[in-house]
């Protein structure tokens, strides 16, 4: 039997047992039960029962709606509060990330006051949120450290690991490159599952997967934080893709040896200075062409 007869055969008393049963397990039966008490305040010997009828299924059908209404807008709100836990906890969770583009360096404040000093062509990458817990970066290419004083911290190269204390220390990853020199404190660089101490002035280098034996270093800082890339015996190779990275060009050898050592700087202010530097005391001849630079041995 439909609602609305139900309703009515009960409004005028002709329910029987069976429907009566229904009657109660309808949904809204409590409010029709506290409507027809109302309505029998305003009964007369004139009362028009089909009227009546009519009220209470208006009224019935009006509180539904807003109970719909309302059950709509309860569903939207809850969905909207949903999508913004889902977006705090994702945002959250969400690792920070820097790039450098050619030519371009940027400054980092890690969530304990550390800093980083990035150079150009490189990525660090971090989760702000798990930091109490573990200070740890991702570092592609290269970047100077001032860690603060603390809980161990981890700088994570695809070639090796850099744990300290609290220094000051620079991490240079490029292919077939992995060099790390500490200006201050201890520095522990973990390579093939073997850790290495360096102290001040220490530096560890790999170069095409071979140790290379190096001086102390003397600076107090690496010269690129001061616009200037410096090479200690290292194959012109290397000199010739810092460069590029620099500068944003691209550099042709001709007649020359990509792996005859190479010691002195360039600067990266100044593109003909920085050509005379690397060529010059090798006795290369360049020659430009827009973006393209030809360098020619005699």
């Amino acid at each position: 039997m439909e609602r609305e007869q139900l309703i009515s055969k009960w409004f005028n008393n002709e329910l029987n047992d069976q429907e009566l049963e229904a009657f109660k397990k309808l949904e809204d039966y409590n409010d029709l039960i506290q409507l027809n008490q109302a309505l029998q305040t305003f009964k007369s010997e004139e009362y028009d029962t089909a009227e009546a009828l009519d009220q209470v299924l208006n009224t019935i059908n009006s509180s539904k709606k807003e109970t719909g209404s309302w059950t709509k807008y309860i569903i939207r709100i809850a969905a909207v509060l949903a999508i913004c836990f889902s977006l705090y906890y994702y945002t959250t969770t969400l690792d920070t990330t820097y790039t450098t583009d050619i030519s371009e360096k940027t400054y980092v404040e890690l969530p304990d006051q550390s800093t980083v000093n990035l150079n150009t062509k490189s990525t660090l990458v971090f989760n702000k949120s798990d930091w109490k817990k573990e200070r740890e970066v991702n570092l592609s290419g290269e970047a100077f450290f001032k860690v603060a004083k603390g809980s161990s911290f981890h700088v994570k190269t695809k070639t090796g690991i850099v744990t300290v204390y609290g220094t000051q220390f620079n991490v240079k990853q490029r292919e077939q490159f992995f060099e790390v020199i500490c200006y201050e404190g201890l520095v522990g660089v973990t390579y093939n599952s073997q850790e290495t101490k360096l102290k001040p002035g220490d530096r560890f280098l790999i170069l095409d997967g071979k140790f290379i034996a190096n001086e102390k270093e003397k600076n107090l800082e690496p010269s690129w934080l001061n616009d200037e890339s410096t090479f200690k015996s290292l194959p012109y190779k290397q000199v010739i893709t810092e460069f590029e990275r620099q500068y944003g060009i691209t550099i042709n050898l001709v007649n020359i040896d990509e792996n005859q050592l190479f010691t002195g700087s360039f600067t990266h202010t100044n593109l003909d200075v920085a050509l005379k530097s690397i060529t010059v005391p090798l006795h290369i001849n360049y020659s430009k062409t827009n973006n393209t630079i030809t360098l020619k041995g005699e």
